[in-house]
């Protein structure tokens, strides 16, 4: 006797109707231009002939952070409807208005990713959260959104998390970015608002805005190919990943003065111990440099890429490790095959 495998459910977004065994890109209209024209987030949808999850990528929330973008164009080209258990939901850009603008906000300067769950009759960035959230996050089991660090900073490979969740837990190790971040969800947030539906979310931050960097792509690929995998959506060839480093706590290097910081020593993934000289801020004309040090024992994992310092200024974001975890990060990892 043949079992016969059930046969996943058509999913629809906007005005759009995907079949089982089916994929189509579309466009979800949003706002109405000055013009009369409409402006529209892009949208894919890979719906597999087998039932299954529904995972959703979502990337450039903050307008000029595009790594991910880029991560979206490639994980497209490996899916295929015919092969897939569940379905894959992915909305390379959300901000619209700030990706064209190479901008983090929208043009009312509100944080989109401080605006969800939205609403329907409230400022921009909350008409386009909410309509993010009731067409497209609603229909996911899972999410995984992308980021980079803010302008002027630049992030290692990592995934926040919330890591006493066992699920979501399995899931960002099994992504295989060198940390793993067990980080608390910010009001407004699209990972908030997800979570607050009972969807588990992996939040990968990589890289630097307004840019594409190949490892940050790579890994990112990689991840999510692992993570769609692990929940049965698919099989690939893929190397498995190595545990990473599980972090709980962080802490920034601040700027005790205003000058030109010299940070050509430090190194994204180097360790580091609690008093440490990483550095030096000194004037225009190189006299009097003032030594600057870490103050916790840890890897770094994120550095401002902007030497013009103010007094305060974020420098060097130090990851403690667990002591329960692993102490050293994660190779490099190859593209996928």
């Amino acid at each position: 006797m043949v079992r016969r495998v059930a046969e996943g459910p058509p999913i629809t977004i906007g005005d759009q109707t995907v079949e089982p065994g089916r994929a189509r890109r579309f466009s979800l209209p949003f706002a109405r231009l000055p013009t009369g024209t409409w402006e529209s987030i892009p949208v894919a949808i890979v719906n597999g002939r087998r039932d299954g999850a529904t995972v959703l990528i979502s990337s450039a929330i903050h307008g000029d952070e595009i790594n991910g973008v880029e991560i979206c164009r490639q994980t497209l080209r490996r899916l295929e409807a015919r092969r897939l258990s569940g379905a894959v939901i992915v909305v390379p850009v959300v901000n619209v208005f700030g990706f064209l603008n190479n901008d983090r906000y929208l043009p009312d300067r509100r944080d989109l990713n401080r605006s969800f769950p939205g609403s329907r009759r409230g400022s921009l960035a909350s008409r386009v959260a909410h309509l993010f959230t009731t067409e497209i996050v609603s229909k996911a089991d899972t999410v995984v959104d992308l980021h980079t660090a803010a302008a002027s900073r630049v992030n290692i490979p990592q995934i926040r998390a919330d890591l006493d969740d066992a699920e979501t837990r399995r899931l960002a190790e099994e992504f295989g970015a060198p940390f793993v971040i067990h980080a608390r969800v910010r009001d407004g947030s699209l990972r908030q608002a997800a979570t607050e539906m009972g969807k588990r979310v992996l939040l990968y931050e990589a890289g630097q805005a307004q840019r594409f960097e190949p490892d940050s792509v790579e890994t990112g690929v990689t991840g999510i190919l692992r993570v769609l995998q692990a929940l049965g959506v698919g099989q690939w060839d893929l190397p498995r990943p190595r545990p990473p480093v599980e972090i709980r706590k962080t802490t920034w290097v601040r700027a005790t003065r205003s000058g030109i910081a010299d940070l050509s020593q430090v190194d994204l993934g180097m360790r580091v111990e609690a008093g440490q000289r990483l550095g030096s801020i000194g004037d225009a004309l190189g006299g009097r440099p003032t030594m600057f040090k870490a103050t916790a024992s840890g890897f770094i994992i994120a550095k401002t890429q902007n030497p013009l310092v103010s007094q305060g200024d974020a420098l060097v974001h130090v990851a403690v490790p667990n002591q329960e975890g692993r102490d050293e990060p994660a190779e490099p990892r190859r593209r996928p095959r």
